[in-house]
C-alpha cells in the first residue's frame, strides 16, 4: 500500500477517486502492523479501489482533519465523502462486505 506523507496529498487522494481506502496507523501499534497485510490482501480482490497508508506520527494533522482518534483506522471514501469507518477493531469479514457492497454501487451507478 502506497504511503502519503502530508495532509494535502491525502485530501487530494480521497477527493480524486470514486472509491478509496485510507489506512491510518502508528509505528508502535502492534495491531496496526498485524492488520495491514490483511487489508492489503483483501484489496487484491478489488483492484479498482485505490488505497493509501498514513503514518499518524508523520502526518499528525490526520487526527484533526479526518477525526482519527485511535489506530488502526480504516476509512472508505467516495470522491471525498466518507462512506465507512472502523477503528481499533477492524473485522476483515465486515470490511470485505462493505467493500463488496460499495464497489457494486459505485460500478453500477
Amino acid at each position: 500500500m502506497e504511503s502519503v506523507n502530508n495532509i494535502e496529498e491525502l485530501q487530494a487522494f480521497v477527493h480524486e477517486h470514486p472509491l478509496s481506502i485510507v489506512y491510518v496507523s502508528r509505528p508502535g501499534c502492534s495491531v496496526c502492523h498485524g492488520l495491514l497485510p490483511q487489508v492489503e490482501s483483501l484489496l487484491k480482490e478489488y483492484p479498482e479501489i485505490e488505497s493509501r497508508h498514513v503514518n499518524a506520527d508523520e502526518v499528525p494533522q490526520v487526527a484533526g482533519e479526518f477525526s482519527v482518534m485511535t489506530v488502526p483506522a480504516v476509512l472508505i471514501y467516495s470522491e471525498g465523502k466518507e462512506l465507512f469507518r472502523k477503528a481499533r477493531f477492524v473485522p476483515i469479514g465486515e470490511l470485505n462486505q462493505q467493500l463488496a457492497k460499495l464497489n457494486h454501487f459505485i460500478n453500477e451507478g
